[in-house]
């Protein structure tokens, strides 16, 4: 599956710090990635997509934004090859019951909203993935991965489906830290089937899905069927990533079960733990006091937000706004200051000098080294834009003619915010 064009950072002079991320199954903060940027070795980052119904709304923008981010510094920082991988989950049931409750073809659906999807993120100036991956073209990848799970006992059938044992990871529940009550309640409440008549514990989760009649399936020699959720995402970071990646991200609503599960599946096939080297989640967007989700039907899409004529920058810099990890509120506030933060940037830029930014480009890259704290980049940011704008023209020691293109090259390259 084709992803998006990518947009190249600009080179900034010298080399940013190393990324600290926050591990939620530590609960630190952790160096990534593991390898030193002169070890030649590519930084491994697997993210997990989206489920092509509706997109794309602020909540995806906010976590796709973030991870981004992690890209833009690790490239800053000397990674040279860095290889993010991003799965798009494009048979699924939500999916294809939005697809019956419209009286649309699932497919369609599908190739639409992931065709949108592109269009945001292009928009949005995301950097695109080095493998953009669907679950229908992943299937053979799911089929070998089950088949491994199966010999290796991990693995087993109810009726004609079948299930993970989530307990032959002996540390499974590392990822997310809930204790068992917390985790079968979750998994209820997210898509697992814990009720389920046959299975060996309420938490084993659905690696492969027989057929039913009326709905998409493939023959394989697992039987005709399709993939159950979690196992897509391992199956596609094994192949294109392999095993201890740096980062796993996502939303904060997948740390349980969906990491967890993968994470388990992986760990259980290869043998090596852990999985991922640091756990990293974005934290979730509310409005009107709710969090922002497709079942309540509550959602911002920067496709709407495009379409009134908000330009994208400034609906990045009102994400920027907030720490990635971090659960927020949307409010259109944010976005009349972003884009009043937005002209005030590029009109302290536009001056022919300004104070000299050499310190500015250390703050930014040390706030976004230190788990990427955008708030702490846009205030330093907002203080060399304020000092210029209030200064009115700058002479000898002062002046700086190369300051504004360094700023223009520096919130392009570290925040992705085009001046």
């Amino acid at each position: 599956m084709d992803a998006w064009p990518t947009n190249n950072p600009p080179t900034l002079p010298g080399r940013g710090d190393t990324l600290r991320l926050y591990d939620t199954s530590t609960g630190t903060l952790v160096p990534t990635p593991a390898g030193s940027a002169d070890s030649g070795s590519p930084a491994r980052i697997y993210v997990c997509g989206i489920t092509p119904y509706d997109a794309t709304h602020i909540g995806h923008a906010a976590t796709y934004t973030a991870f981004d981010l992690v890209q833009r510094v690790w490239r800053d920082a000397g990674h040279e090859q860095v290889r993010y991988v991003q799965n798009v989950t494009d048979v699924d049931d939500p999916l294809l019951e939005r697809a019956n409750k419209n009286g649309a073809d699932w497919q369609v659906l599908a190739l639409r909203e992931t065709a949108l999807f592109r269009e945001d993120m292009t928009a949005l100036r995301i950097l695109p993935p080095y493998r953009y991956i669907g679950a229908v073209e992943a299937i053979p990848l799911v089929v070998e991965l089950v088949e491994r799970l199966l010999d290796s006992g991990a693995a087993y059938h109810v009726d004609e489906d079948i299930y993970f044992d989530v307990h032959s990871d002996s540390e499974f529940g590392a990822v997310s830290g809930l204790d068992p009550a917390l985790q079968e309640k979750v998994f209820a409440e997210r898509g697992g089937d814990p009720d389920r008549p046959g299975k060996r514990h309420p938490l084993d989760c659905l690696l492969w899905l027989a057929a039913r009649p009326g709905e998409p399936s493939w023959q394989t020699s697992l039987g005709a069927g399709r993939p159950g959720w979690h196992i897509e995402c391992a199956a596609i970071a094994l192949k294109y990533l392999g095993s201890g990646i740096d980062v796993q991200g996502g939303g904060s609503d997948l740390a349980f079960p969906h990491h967890e599960m993968g994470a388990a599946e992986a760990q259980v096939v290869t043998g090596e733990r852990p999985f991922a080297k640091v756990y990293a989640h974005a934290g979730m967007v509310a409005l009107d006091g709710e969090k922002m989700s497709k079942s309540k039907g509550n959602l911002v899409f920067v496709s709407k937000l495009r379409a009134a004529g908000h330009e994208p920058t400034a609906i990045r810099l009102a994400i920027l706004a907030h720490h990635y990890r971090a659960d927020w509120e949307w409010f259109p506030a944010d976005l009349e200051a972003a884009e009043q933060r937005l002209a005030k940037w590029r009109a302290a830029v536009s001056r022919p000098d300004a104070l000299p930014a050499d310190a500015l480009l250390a703050t930014l890259r040390e706030r976004l080294a230190d788990d990427l704290d955008t708030p702490g980049a846009l205030a330093a940011v907002d203080g060399w834009v304020d000092a210029v704008l209030a200064s009115g023209t700058f002479s000898g020691a002062e002046s700086d003619s190369s300051a504004p293109g360094l700023v223009s090259r520096a919130v392009d390259a570290l925040l992705g915010v085009a001046l």
